[in-house]
């Protein structure tokens, strides 16, 4: 089992089944952004920043057909238009696919309904007052999603608690590398300038909590309600954030 956290621990955190319930991000979320893509897509086709996920896009698709999948039709000519690269991110979205184009594209999407209100973020009610304790004990939080870094900071900037950027020192995606990959907690603890053995990760997923570990980082294994049966682990279990001091 995993050492306890000691005061000086600083924390790492996962979002969807951890701070947040993963009824909100597939009930809430996904659906606006599946609901608003088309529309959003076609207005901002010539925005540099979506073009820019349009050529991360384009590199995605051709990969799934290298390893033998199925995605939609793409235009071959380098001119594709708004419908193609729609029906791709749909297709994405079907398979619930943890694309950092697609995530980025979904973050655009969620800062307009924030900034319109239309969106809410939902967090447990211990994560706010844990925030505050870990704050003024002096550790550091930061977070890791497969979400791009603007999803999150919408997230936590618009919750139903306020604004709790404030709580947070740094933000990680998966430009940063996948969640499931030791390598990645390896480069979040040296961007961050800790040793591994004094960052506690939390996560509602086994494979993540096993990639940090190998890392060298504490782990423990959020259960909250809704979140999806996971494989026998011997990572120590917590149920709400009071748990962890």
């Amino acid at each position: 089992m995993a050492d306890g956290p000691s005061r000086s621990t600083d924390l790492l955190l996962d979002i969807e089944g951890t701070t947040t319930s993963i009824s909100f991000v597939y009930d809430v979320l996904f659906p606006y952004a599946r609901a608003q893509l088309d529309r959003y897509v076609r207005e901002s086709w010539k925005d540099p920043a979506l073009q820019e996920d349009v050529a991360d896009l384009r590199v995605a698709r051709r990969q799934d057909l290298e390893a033998g999948l199925q995605p939609p039709d793409w235009a071959d000519d380098g001119e594709v238009g708004p419908g193609s690269a729609v029906a791709y991110l749909k297709w994405l979205m079907d398979q619930d696919r943890k694309s950092t184009p697609l995530k980025s594209i979904q973050g655009k999407i969620w800062k307009s309904g924030y900034q319109k209100g239309e969106l809410k973020a939902h967090v447990f009610p211990d994560v706010a007052p844990a925030f505050r304790r870990w704050k003024q004990k002096g550790r550091r939080i930061s977070i890791f999603s497969s979400g791009s870094v603007l999803a999150q900071k919408l997230l936590f900037g618009h919750t139903e608690e306020g604004d709790l950027k404030p709580f947070l020192s740094a933000y990680f995606d998966t430009r940063t590398g996948p969640k499931m990959e030791a390598a990645s907690y390896g480069e979040i603890v040296r961007q961050i300038e800790r040793r591994a053995q004094s960052v506690l990760f939390v996560s509602d997923f086994v494979a993540e909590l096993d990639a940090a570990r190998q890392a060298g980082l504490k782990t423990r294994l959020c259960l909250r309600p809704g979140n999806k049966p996971q494989p026998p682990s011997d990572h120590a279990i917590i149920r709400d954030f009071d748990e962890i001091p």
